[in-house]
């Protein structure tokens, strides 16, 4: 049914796999469509009782898709605001999801990857995944994912990682709260299913009422959200198509140093 990822029900367990492993299942309007109603379609199903989120092939999730940056680089202001809100929504379906979610994290989960795992209740890493939130390089911000990164890792982290925008291991992703664990490579798949089947475990209406009550307790509403979502959705329409965001955007498209760089390198 999907183009961009897998899915299948079995068992109480809905697996979903970002699959488009020859751009290290980079975003694009396909995946972010696909991935909203992939998981609309685990709400809704009864038999679901919890959501394993993974990525095909070397990677995670690298964020956004090359091609799709070169499109959003051309786009209008409100088109790029347009095509944040779509962003924002999945990610809000993802964080506000009634069924336990389960991020598997290996390989590269950069930006809007980061995301992902953030919206999880749950995120296992392997240890030689690799992290980072590196919009600033390019002149933009992780202002979609800002609000559920901020809640896993809390705001003095968020303002080191959000300002540098180094890559970071596994490890330090776990001792900053971004991923809960952090096991070696060929230990990921046995860890996450035993996980997987203590959820099966719990009671589901317990299960549903705890989650609705930690996030609660966090201070995470959804309407809020969505308040918060449209604020963001402006301010990276109006970076994206500013002066620095076209520069980093074109720089990186054409594999070159953005000006910023290039003018230090020459006084």
């Amino acid at each position: 049914m999907y183009e961009t990822l897998e899915a299948t029900h079995t068992h109480g367990l809905a697996r979903i796999t970002l699959n488009r492993p020859s751009v290290h299942n980079a975003f694009n309007d396909a995946l972010v469509r696909e991935l909203t109603q992939a998981l609309e379609a685990a709400e809704n199903d009864d038999a679901v009782q919890a959501v394993l989120l993974a990525g095909a092939g070397k990677s995670f999730c690298a964020g956004a898709d090359t091609r799709w940056m070169r499109g959003m680089a051309r786009a209008s202001e409100q088109e790029n605001r347009e095509d944040a809100l779509r962003l924002a929504r999945m990610l809000r379906t993802l964080q506000f999801l009634a069924k336990p979610t389960l991020a598997k994290v290996h390989g590269a989960a950069f930006g809007g990857g980061v995301g992902l795992l953030a919206c999880c209740d749950i995120a296992i890493g392997a240890e030689s995944a690799r992290l980072a939130l590196s919009e600033v390089k390019l002149g933009l911000v992780p202002a979609t994912i800002a609000p559920y990164v901020v809640a896993a890792i809390g705001l003095r982290q968020a303002r080191r990682l959000f300002v540098t925008g180094e890559i970071f291991d596994a490890r330090h992703a776990t001792q900053i709260g971004l991923l809960h664990e952090c096991v070696a490579d060929d230990a990921l798949d046995t860890h996450v299913e035993r996980l997987l089947q203590a959820l099966l475990q719990t009671a589901p209406g317990a299960r549903r009422e705890a989650k609705r009550l930690a996030l609660a307790m966090g201070g995470m509403d959804r309407q809020e959200a969505e308040r918060i979502d449209g604020c963001n959705a402006d301010l990276i329409a109006r970076l994206r198509v500013g002066e620095e965001g076209q520069e980093g955007l074109g720089a990186f498209l054409d594999k070159r140093k953005p000006a910023w760089l290039a003018d230090r390198e020459t006084s």
